[in-house]
């Protein structure tokens, strides 16, 4: 009998201890988990996306949060990355083109956009980011494909590395002169840490002693000699340069963007509506080279430092 209520006090003893466990870890994993399908929010509540993006600095666990959404609610595992997207450095390019995504990617309006955001976060590579889309088959393309096969690829996303070269204006409606960029990675040495210099002067004086027509005469002088050296430690560092590809295109904007400065680089989404040949150079030439027409959809800034 004895021995018996010593289990059952040990029993009790272990349930408190688990209990007590179970009670301090609710709150973070209560944070941390989304609703199930028999916690849903009450009905006429809105999700909200930038509070729930709030709770997750850190841009690959906001992700994976929003990630968790899926079965319960696509509209809002949707609403929740692009959340994540806008309000944390996201680079996660691998991640957001995941399958769990692949469907929102292609089937949403903003689809695209939220792509073309995430690559000029990365630091606006736009060729090696293509390169992945395309691995998923993500149908956003380059400005040399359309121009290489105007039929095939009009009507289709384009993601263009470009600067503004020139602006018209007709009405509300703006015509932009893009001239296409690419980025290469240049290399210079950069010092490590302190550089010494030493500087060393040696001096010598004497006077020299003759015979002249004049007569018998003494020269004084001194020579002086200096000597520098100088040590430091340098690495090699990489710096990506912007630089013309010699492809440009004409952007149609909806309404004037004073924010589209000449000069700076922008990563633009597009649509290619096909090839424009504009007038020849000189009275003797009825037809000039074509050049590719975009319908600009969003644009953004590049960040100065690139994701590989």
């Amino acid at each position: 009998m004895k021995r018996m209520w010593g289990w059952l006090l040990l029993g009790a003893l272990g349930g408190g201890c688990a209990s007590s466990r179970s009670a301090r870890m609710l709150p973070e994993e209560g944070r941390a988990s989304p609703p199930g399908p028999g916690m849903a929010a009450p009905s006429g509540e809105a999700f909200d996306a930038k509070a729930f993006a709030a709770q997750f600095p850190n841009p690959a666990v906001c992700e994976r949060q929003a990630r968790r959404y899926l079965p319960v609610s696509r509209e809002n595992a949707w609403s929740a990355l692009k959340a994540c997207v806008e309000s944390t450095p996201f680079t996660q390019l691998q991640a957001l083109i995941d399958r769990a995504w692949a469907q929102e990617l292609r089937t949403r309006p903003e689809g695209a956009a939220l792509l073309a955001k995430v690559v000029a976060q990365r630091g606006g590579s736009v060729e090696g980011d293509l390169r992945l889309l395309h691995e998923r088959k993500l149908p956003i393309f380059s400005l040399a494909s359309a121009v290489s096969q105007p039929d095939t690829y009009k009507g289709r996303y384009v993601l263009v590395r470009a600067q503004v070269g020139d602006m018209r204006s007709e009405g509300e409606k703006s015509t932009l002169w893009l001239v296409e960029q690419d980025l290469t990675s240049v290399s210079q040495e950069v010092q490590l840490g302190t550089a010494y210099r030493r500087e060393s002067t040696f001096t010598t004086t004497g006077d020299v002693g003759g015979q002249t027509s004049l007569g018998s005469g003494t020269v004084g002088g001194s020579l002086a000699q200096t000597e520098l050296s100088r040590d430091a430690v340098t690495i090699p560092a990489y710096d990506n340069i912007s630089h013309e590809t010699g492809r440009e295109a004409l952007g149609r904007l909806a309404s004037q963007d004073p924010f589209l400065e000449p000069g700076r680089d922008f990563i633009i989404l597009a649509r290619f509506d096909g090839m424009r040949t504009t007038s020849g150079a000189s009275d003797e030439e009825d037809e000039g080279p074509s050049i590719p027409v975009l319908s600009i959809v969003s644009y953004y800034t590049p960040h100065p430092l690139v994701v590989y």
